[in-house]
C-alpha cells in the first residue's frame, strides 16, 4: 500500500493517501531480480544510513521484530515475525509488512506487504553476495532446507550468478518434492538428494536455509572443501545456528552489520572480536571479496534493515511509474491541523444528518 501526497479539493476526514499495489505482477521473481542495482545502491550508500540491531521480542514459540533505518530523506521499518512451528498448523513461519515515511514531514508514504518482499530481498541479497564471494564460474549450488525460501534462492543465484544446477535436501522429503515441482520449469537442473552429504557433492556454493530455532549442525567441517562459498541464511536469532564452529574458523566471514550478526548469526559461536568483513565494503570496492581458488568464503546473513529499505524504495518507485494500485484512506486530515477533535465532531454531525 502506498501513500500519495495528494491534496483533493474536498478534504475528507481521512486523507485519501493509500494505494494498495497489485503485488503478484509487481513482485514476480524475474521482474524483481533484474534491477539488482537497487540493492547495490543501498549497500554502497551504507555509511549514510542510521543503523541499529533490530528490536526483538523473543518467546519460546518464536520472535517478533522491528527493523528500522533512515538515509536522512526517508525513514523505513519492517515488522516481521519468525515462528518455526507455525507450519504445523497451516500458518506461515514468516509474515511481514513495511513502512516508508518522509523524514521532512514525518508522514508515511508507503505501507507495503513484506512477506513476499522479504523472501525476494533475502534471495537477492544472497545472490549479490555470491556474485562477489563465490568461485568464478560456479554453476552448481546445494540448498539444505527446502522450505519457503528455497525456490527464491535458486532463482536468484540463477539470475545473478549463472547457477544452472541445484541439489536439494531437506529432512522432510515433502519439502524437497515441493521445491522440485516448483522449479521444474525454471531452466535449472534440479536434483533431489538424500542425505545432506550427497547434496554437497560437486557443489561450489552451499546455501543453508533451515527454520528450527535451535543450535543445529546442518553442515559439519568435513562437508566443506577448499574454494567453496557458503551462504548461511537460516541462523537469524540468538541460540539458532546451522554450521559447525570449525567451519567458521576455516572461513573468511562476511556479514551485513557486525553488532547484529554477533548476536544472531553463525558468529555468535565465536569470540566477540573475531575478524569479519562487512559486505558493503566489498561491494563498494574498498575490500576484495574472493582472493583465490582455495579460499572458503562464508556470508553469515541475518538480514538487515537497509535491505528492506531498498526493497520498499523499489516498490515505491514502481508505483510512481504506473504499477496497478487501489487508493485507500488511512491518515486523518483535518481542515485545521490543530483541531483534530473538531474534525470528529463535524463528522458526527454529518452522520446524524444522514
Amino acid at each position: 500500500m502506498a501513500l500519495n501526497n495528494c491534496n483533493p479539493p474536498q478534504r475528507p476526514i481521512l486523507r485519501p493517501a493509500v494505494q494498495s499495489p497489485a503485488l503478484p505482477p509487481l513482485l514476480t521473481t524475474n521482474r524483481w531480480l533484474a534491477p539488482r542495482g537497487a540493492y547495490r545502491g543501498g549497500l554502497r550508500r551504507w555509511e549514510l544510513f542510521d543503523k541499529t540491531p533490530r528490536i526483538a521480542a523473543h518467546s519460546r514459540e518464536g520472535v517478533i521484530e522491528l527493523m528500522p533505518t533512515s538515509d536522512g530523506a526517508s525513514y523505513g521499518f519492517k515488522y516481521v515475525n519468525g515462528h518455526p512451528k507455525n507450519s504445523r498448523s497451516g500458518l506461515q513461519t514468516v509474515t511481514a509488512f513495511g513502512v516508508l515515511a518522509d523524514v521532512a514531514t514525518g508522514y508515511p508514504v508507503l505501507l507495503c506487504e513484506m512477506t513476499i518482499l522479504t523472501a525476494l530481498r533475502t534471495a537477492a541479497t544472497s545472490a549479490l553476495a555470491g556474485k562477489y564471494l563465490a568461485p568464478p564460474g560456479a554453476r552448481t549450488m546445494a540448498i539444505i532446507g527446502n522450505g519457503a525460501q528455497c525456490e527464491f534462492q535458486a532463482l536468484a543465484f540463477r539470475t545473478i550468478c549463472g547457477v544452472d544446477k541445484v541439489r536439494l535436501y531437506d529432512i522432510d522429503p515433502a519439502a524437497t518434492q515441493k521445491a522440485t515441482r516448483n522449479l521444474v520449469h525454471a531452466g535449472l537442473d534440479v536434483v533431489a538428494c538424500e542425505p545432506s552429504e550427497e547434496a554437497i557433492l560437486g557443489a561450489e556454493i552451499v546455501t543453508t536455509c533451515t527454520a528450527d530455532k535451535q543450535c543445529a549442525t546442518i553442515l559439519t567441517d568435513n562437508m566443506i572443501g577448499l574454494g567453496m562459498h557458503i551462504n548461511a541464511i537460516g541462523g537469524d536469532c540468538p541460540g539458532k545456528t546451522e554450521l559447525h564452529r570449525d567451519i567458521l574458523l576455516r572461513s573468511d566471514i562476511f556479514v551485513e552489520y557486525p553488532p547484529q550478526t554477533r548476536i544472531e548469526g553463525e558468529i555468535q559461536q565465536l569470540e566477540p572480536d573475531h575478524q569479519v568483513t562487512e559486505l558493503w565494503r566489498v561491494i563498494a570496492g574498498q575490500i576484495r571479496g574472493r582472493r583465490d581458488a582455495r579460499q572458503i568464503t562464508l556470508f553469515d546473513s541475518v538480514g538487515f534493515a537497509i535491505e528492506d529499505f531498498s526493497a520498499l524504495r523499489y516498490v515505491r518507485d514502481q508505483l510512481a511509474i504506473g504499477s496497478p494500485s487501489i487508493n485507500l484512506d488511512l491518515l486523518a486530515d483535518p481542515d485545521d491541523p490543530r483541531d483534530l477533535y473538531g474534525m470528529l465532531r463535524r463528522a458526527e454531525e454529518k452522520s446524524a444528518v444522514w
